[in-house]
């Protein structure tokens, strides 16, 4: 019988906002590649989603017929080889448990649905994944690991230029079309990924792990600090440290960033500099949108910043700040530690950010990387819009 791969919201998926205001969990970036990349590689098949409505167009949900299969599984669990065999081995009716959490079931025909099976199991292997938004970064070292392993296994890099310092050579690889130059590459910490046709500029130090995609730059005397991850068409310049690009964003100038998380499409001005330490050694704490409280992150957390979200030349972030979906950011002092998503500036008492401008300028930035703004991003952003309307002044 056919088999459909169908990774599932849960409601824990309000715990990740900004991030899940405009993807499933699964199609977060963690590692080298977002949890449905590591999925689809273990299962050697595409798999669909099961999220809410407002995002189901963009990440469309694969339904069969009354003989399919289909396996759901937690889009908040990353893979290993002893989990994806206790998944492959359940059965219809059946479901897979760990610390009464369910990781996975089993269900034939076309209606999908979470309804309780059957027969329940519990899974007594280790389970890793994101349930909060600095999971992400705190998760990124491993996952760099794992996805090296993963994706370098049996193949031979492209050849390391001359004129590079390299440490632990064996630790790095290069896909075609990807070219470094004039650089320190120390894999001794960890692997350093360079993916196809990205690039490495001149003075760049690198100390693993590292992961750049398809595309991503690391600007003229880059200083980044592992577990860093530069998702597909980032740019990466100044000091990076412990810190996750989904994709197609912007840190080109000079300033920190460290323990954060960026989405896609984000833009950080020149000297952009965010605190991930508090003064006093204390714990961090982040504002958790959906519960309307602040959480303890660790000693360490910095921004925290979703999709299409930009932010002025010089601008400042405390610790822990949470940024959210299609912010403007400007204007003197430090920004308060969340800010909603539309914001327009960040003094009190600032109009927010106009729906049809925020479209306008989310085309514009899409536009510098050779991409549009899609008929389903639009309805995402205006889906967002109005979820998040009370938030604003």
């Amino acid at each position: 019988m056919e088999r459909h791969y169908i990774l599932f919201d849960t409601p824990e998926r309000d715990l990740l906002y900004p991030f899940t205001h405009t993807r499933p969990v699964a199609a977060c970036r963690v590692g080298i590649l977002t949890i449905q990349e590591k999925w689809e590689h273990w299962l050697g098949t595409g798999v669909s989603h099961y999220t809410v409505p407002h995002l189901q167009e963009k990440f469309p949900l694969r339904r069969g017929e009354d003989t399919t299969v289909n396996v759901l599984i937690s889009g908040h669990i990353l893979p290993d080889a002893e989990l994806v065999a206790a998944i492959m081995a359940l059965r219809p009716e059946e479901e897979l448990y760990k610390d009464n959490h369910l990781v996975a079931k089993v269900a034939q025909g076309k209606e999908v649905h979470l309804l309780p099976a059957a027969s329940r199991k519990s899974y007594t292997g280790p389970v890793t994944g994101i349930f909060r938004p600095w999971d992400i970064f705190l998760q990124n070292d491993r996952a760099i690991r794992e996805d090296f392993v993963m994706l370098t296994k049996g193949r031979t890099s492209a050849p390391l230029p001359e004129g590079i310092q390299v440490s632990n050579p064996e630790q790095v690889f290069l896909e075609p079309g990807a070219q470094v130059y004039s650089s320190i590459l120390n894999a001794a910490t960890g692997p350093i990924y360079i993916g196809r046709n990205a690039l490495v500029m001149e003075g760049s130090m690198v100390r693993g792990p590292l992961a750049m995609g398809e595309g991503a730059v690391l600007k003229m005397g880059a200083k980044v600090y592992g577990a860093t991850t530069l998702g597909p068409y980032c740019i990466g310049g100044g000091e990076i440290k412990n810190s996750v690009f989904f994709g197609y964003s912007n840190k080109s100038h000079d300033g920190y960033v460290g323990d954060a998380v960026i989405g896609e499409w984000c833009n950080l001005g020149g000297n952009t500099t965010c605190s991930n330490v508090k003064n006093n050694a204390g714990v961090v704490k982040v504002w958790m949108e959906s519960k309307q409280s602040a959480e303890p992150a660790g000693q360490k957390c910095g921004v925290m910043m979703g999709d299409y979200s930009r932010c002025a030349i010089n601008t400042m972030m405390n610790t822990g700040t949470v940024v959210g979906v299609s912010c403007n950011i400007f204007g003197a002092g430090f920004p308060p530690v969340f800010l909603p998503s539309f914001t327009w500036g960040h003094q009190v008492g600032t109009a927010a950010y106009r729906l049809p401008e925020a479209l306008r300028d989310a085309a514009a930035w899409m536009g510098f990387k050779g991409r549009q703004l899609e008929d389903a991003d639009r309805r995402i952003l205006e889906a967002v819009f109005r979820e998040t309307n009370t938030q604003r002044p």
